[in-house]
């Protein structure tokens, strides 16, 4: 992942005027639909319907060919058409709750209808083959009243850390620990950490340079701070427009490369920074330009035991692109209220760039923001939805849908509303016109590929969390039956998630048992015919992510390793939340835990081990990773887990019995690679070091550690 590579193709590479750069862009870019008479007359189209510009303007009929798909649209039209399919299956699990919980039926298969099974029996303590029921660090007594079910369902870490046995453990473990707060109100105390990190500084008005690998950007501010960016030449902007466009929107693509080449930049080049929403987008995007050159590029703002930390780039108190955000952040006042896409694009990218120096609290407000921005501008003009901008509409829509997501998921903070609008918006297919980088930087990362399949699992991800919400959640009283259908339901769950990875492009595939494997021999997919290099710099090795961080870390271009990482990551977490509920049963009901709910536990650990985003190299670039508070938080969870299958016997029993022979190896570099990513952010993230003052209780850790 490098942001300045493949320099060949670099927007930078050609003459260093605004002129002439805005005109080799307008002949580099792709129309998508052009109507015929613009096509005739061998003119740019605008692609506006149902009548372009220039129908409009010379009352010419306005007609479009039926696109015909390319090889890149048909991967994308079967990804959005599996979707609809996997949906299928969902709707037969959606208001299958009410009924499950009233009767204690169990819900139809979304393969067919299933026979009901007899009553599981429960293991008889008195076999030499039977679980141990007996619990350490807790008296039975301590759970009788807070445990009104054998399973139960949360998705947040901090909830978990709730369950009654897990508070025992943490009294005696970790005596310092809030558990009242923790338990009254964790979402607020977890935001409180936030209020007490220093806000990012304003008085940045130095001449600002930009170092990595040799080269450096200068670019000056008034001393006074008041006439803004000076010195800032076009090559410069050309550069760190590319570091963007090249790293963070193929990580988060709702930003127009061809647009914000062709006439935002020459606009600012000539003109220089305004009020205008125009200038606060060209501001934000080279604050995260600056951010993506750092974070591959930039020297570790720390080191531990001679090991770089993933943070890189400026200090904790001034990261990358402070300089630039800063100049955004004058102006964005000026936008507020807008309803427009540059207003929800404006919001979204200030939101990214809080995550990326750890300042989750005002990612927070900006995402929230961002989602509101969206409403707005749907509800105001959903007509949007059919001009030539409609597919970056979705793109943006989708964007603030999934950070919704992550937010409502970990922190139980509810969602703006946005949700319900989908089946106005529907789904994007990247049909609008592109540029050549954008088209060289699928072909290599497939970008579009990944950003559809997210939205597939997010979807599948909230369905799965309302469900088991709905039928297992702490908030639920009890299915009063001898028949639990917590093993059926969570079996077609995971069924269905395992369709989702089956179903992916060849090219974004992995083997289950594999988390950091390439998705498919690099030879098949870039062979000697193909026009463009391979992402992968080494074909001989057969792992994408490593476990060994003391070795320096594999370069991939165009955000490769970020997206693959995040992609898989999200995959196992979800398995993990389905089916995390079964430890909570043999925690505090180990004498009726069945062989269903074992293998339970089972499928549970599994999917706990090796996650990419905590691997070489994308661990190395965690500015880049999105969500950062969101996976310390899961990581910790994660962690105490695995602490317990060490300590309690029915867990050990599950591990030696259940587990082969490889899971002690990595579950021990599970654990390596979790306190690693930790104790990496604990300086900088006040809610990694939150996470780090009970991993030192649990695992008898030291700050030197």
């Amino acid at each position: 992942m490098n942001p300045e590579g493949n320099s060949n193709n670099s927007s930078s590479a050609g003459p260093a005027t605004p002129t002439a750069n805005h005109s080799r862009k307008e002949r580099g870019a792709i129309a998508a639909q052009a109507c015929e008479s613009c096509r005739q007359r061998k003119q740019r189209c605008s692609e506006e319907r149902p009548r372009c510009a220039t129908c409009q303007r010379m009352n010419l009929e306005c007609k479009y060919r039926e696109p015909q798909p390319t090889k890149k649209d048909k991967t994308l039209v079967e990804i959005l058409e599996r979707l609809k399919s996997l949906e299928g299956g969902l709707k037969n699990l959606d208001g299958k709750v009410d009924s499950l919980n009233a009767r204690g039926t169990l819900p139809l298969s979304i393969y067919g209808p299933i026979q009901p099974n007899p009553p599981p029996t429960t293991i008889d303590a008195s076999r030499p083959s039977a679980w141990p029921t007996t619990n350490v660090h807790i008296q039975p007594q301590a759970l009788s009243s807070a445990s009104p079910r054998d399973v139960q369902y949360v998705s947040a870490t901090h909830k978990m850390l709730s369950w009654p046995f897990v508070q025992q453990v943490l009294k005696s473990k970790v005596p310092n620990l809030d558990l009242a707060s923790l338990e009254k109100d964790g979402v607020a105390m977890l935001l409180s950490l936030q209020g007490r990190v220093t806000s990012l500084p304003t008085n940045v008005y130095e001449t600002h340079h930009i170092s990595t690998e040799g080269t450096s950007l200068s670019v000056q501010v008034s001393s006074a701070g008041q006439g803004g960016i000076t010195g800032m030449n076009w090559e410069s902007m050309q550069r760190l427009t590319k570091s963007f466009f090249d790293t963070i929107n193929l990580i988060y693509p709702i930003m127009d490369r061809q647009v914000f080449q062709s006439e935002v930049l020459p606009a600012v080049a000539s003109n220089g920074f305004d009020e205008s929403s125009s200038s606060t987008l060209a501001c934000l995007v080279f604050a995260l330009g600056e951010v993506a050159m750092c974070a591959v590029q930039g020297a570790p703002i720390r080191t531990h035991k001679g090991r770089p930390s993933g943070i890189r780039g400026g200090t904790a108190e001034r990261p990358p692109g402070l300089l630039f955000f800063n100049e955004a952040r004058k102006r964005m006042g000026f936008n507020l209220t807008e309803c427009s896409l540059e207003n929800v694009q404006m919001f979204a990218l200030a939101a990214i760039y809080y995550g990326t120096c750890c300042h989750h609290l005002e990612f927070w407000r900006m995402t929230t923001s961002a989602s509101l921005a969206c409403q707005a501008l749907l509800t105001s003009n959903l007509e949007v939805l059919t001009t030539h901008r409609g597919d970056l509409v979705r793109r943006a829509f989708w964007h603030c849908s999934i950070m919704e997501t992550c937010l409502n998921m970990e922190l139980n903070i509810p969602r703006t509303g946005l949700d319900k609008l989908e089946s106005l918006v529907g789904l994007p297919d990247f049909s609008d016109s592109f540029c050549e980088e954008d088209y060289i930087g699928n072909q290599a990362s497939h970008f579009q590929e990944h950003f559809a399949s997210q939205i597939v699992l997010r979807r599948l991800s909230v369905e799965f969390h309302t469900t088991l919400t709905n039928a297992f959640g702490p908030t639920n009283l009890p299915v009063e039956t001898p028949i639990s259908p917590a093993a059926v339901t969570m079996k077609q769950m995971a069924a269905q998630l395992d369709q989702w990875r089956g179903l992916l492009p060849v090219y974004l595939r992995w083997e289950e048992e594999n988390p950091g494997g390439f998705s498919n021999p690099a030879e098949e997919l870039y062979d000697d015919q193909s026009m463009y290099p391979p992402p992968v710099p080494d074909l001989h090795t057969h792992f994408m992510f490593s476990a060994d961080l003391d070795n320096p870390p594999v370069t991939y271009p165009y955000a490769v390793d970020i997206q693959a990482a995040a992609l898989r990551t999200r995959y196992y977490y979800v398995k993990y939340l389905i089916y995390r509920p079964f430890v909570f049963k043999a925690l505090h009901n180990p004498e009726q835990v069945t062989r269903d709910d074992a293998e339970g536990v089972a499928e549970c650990l599994k999917a706990m081990l090796k996650w990419p985003i905590t691997m070489s190299p994308t661990c190395f670039h965690k500015r880049l990773i999105p969500c950062l508070f969101f996976w310390s938080q899961n990581l910790l969870g994660i962690l105490l887990i695995l602490h317990l299958t060490q300590q309690v016997p029915i867990l050990v029993r599950i591990r030696a019995s259940l587990m082969g022979t490889k899971f002690d190896q990595e579950a021990n570099e599970t654990v390596m690679l979790c306190i690693d990513w930790i104790r990496d952010l604990k300086d900088t993230d006040a809610t990694a070091l939150w996470c780090w003052e009970i991993l030192k209780g649990i695992y008898s850790l030291g700050d030197d550690t």
